[in-house]
């Protein structure tokens, strides 16, 4: 797949760079590429950024950052199977429980939340940073909504962390699941104050939550774009609807013209007569 020459593999982490170092210097250069195009498109193309990532799992998969890598863009295509496959293999090269949370996720992606809430309460968890520690009762909160178990959600994501007024990578996500799992069960009026908290912690946009409190409110948002483009039909339409209308207009016009122009002859013709019997008087 074709890879733009601004492209150079410097850009990726150094971490990664540090694991490429196993490979011949070409062979390592190119797979850093290909893993900076994943990281470029997932977001925006994860179809593209899937491809790439094929591109560096042919090139380098005993290189535990490029199962990662596949692992995360076949989980962006939704391919949750493949996508487990690869944090396996990747989590057996490193030891590390980094991404026992989205293996999880991906056992709900199987229509398996039994399995995912097994692995919400291994050992595994107590070996995540705090924010692994999160995105683990995220997933565990998912899996209890799959399984219909709406009030077991809220409870399991109330924590230290959704009460604290700390504002942290993960606060947005953890407040709006909490607000959205409260709507589902009917709790209107904390939703929205939940909703309104996350806004204020999403200072990247990761989360919708400015819309729904919008449309909990009932604010409706019209696209500036779409009206004028309105505005810009109704012009046109009455420009129609003129030229539609000038043949008609002038024709009365045109009438009162041509009734001038039987008059103006009618005089002439009046005229002459007169003439006639003047002359005739004379002879007389």
């Amino acid at each position: 797949m074709p890879i733009p020459e601004d492209v150079t593999g410097d850009e990726i982490d150094k971490d990664v760079r540090q694991e490429l170092q196993s490979l011949p210097k070409t062979l390592a250069e190119d797979v850093a590429r290909n893993l900076v195009m994943v990281a470029r498109l997932i977001d925006e193309d994860p179809e593209g950024a899937y491809g790439y990532s094929k591109v560096a799992l042919r090139l380098a998969s005993r290189v535990a950052a490029v199962r990662e890598a596949a692992g995360f863009a076949a989980y962006a295509n939704q391919k949750y199977s493949e996508a487990l496959a690869e944090f396996r293999a990747a989590r057996r090269m490193t030891g590390s429980a980094e991404l026992w949370p989205v293996m999880a996720d991906c056992e709900r992606g199987l229509g398996r939340p039994e399995k995912a809430l097994d692995m919400a309460g291994a050992p595994e968890v107590h070996k995540l940073d705090k924010a692994g520690q999160v995105e683990m009762r995220l997933v565990a909160a998912g899996a209890r909504r799959d399984m219909d178990q709406l009030d077991a959600a809220i409870v399991t994501l109330q924590s230290s962390e959704l009460a604290s007024n700390s504002i942290q990578p993960w606060t947005a996500r953890l407040r709006y699941a909490y607000a959205d799992a409260l709507l589902a069960v009917g709790r209107e009026g904390e939703a929205r104050e939940w909703f309104a908290k996350a806004v204020e912690a999403d200072r990247d946009g990761s989360t919708d939550a400015s819309d729904r409190l919008a449309e909990m409110d009932g604010v409706e948002f019209v696209d500036a774009l779409d009206e004028d483009e309105h505005e810009g039909d109704s012009a046109d339409a009455k420009a129609t609807d003129a030229d539609a209308e000038t043949p008609e207009a002038k024709a009365p016009e045109a009438e009162a013209d041509d009734s001038a122009d039987d008059d103006l002859v009618d005089d002439e013709g009046d005229d002459e007569g007169d003439e006639q019997r003047d002359e005739q008087r004379d002879k007389d």
